[in-house]
């Protein structure tokens, strides 16, 4: 996997839950895991060596060697220059149900359907 950095990006959910996601390029490739992703636009601040990230979609997968592939957002996702891809494995499929939904509730993304 190739890392971005070391640095994590810190994502806040709905219930005030932080989760660190490990930040990759896009080119990644990843092993089979079930993750949380969000894809960002990182992009340098003016002064010093901090990055700030768009949201642009996040998803969950079951097995990250294989769920870009046709992504059905990616369009979107080209169009609003994403240029990381952000990760949090999770074990279970509950897991990762709950976080993918703190995680929007908590957050504005370009690409994804609301949620009620």
């Amino acid at each position: 996997m190739s890392k971005v950095t070391e640095a994590q990006l810190t994502v806040t959910g709905k219930s005030r839950k932080e989760y660190k996601f490990n930040i990759y390029t896009l080119d990644t490739k990843f092993v089979k895991a079930g993750a949380i992703y969000i894809f960002t636009k990182r992009i340098k601040q003016s002064t010093g060596d901090n990055y700030n990230h768009d949201f642009v979609y996040c998803g969950k997968t079951e097995d990250l060697s294989t769920r870009f592939d046709n992504h059905h957002k990616e369009d979107c996702i080209k169009k609003n220059n994403a240029n990381c891809i952000c990760i949090l494995q999770v074990e279970t499929e509950k897991e990762r149900t709950t976080i993918e939904e703190d995680i929007l509730k908590g957050n504005n993304f370009r690409c994804n359907d609301m949620l009620n």
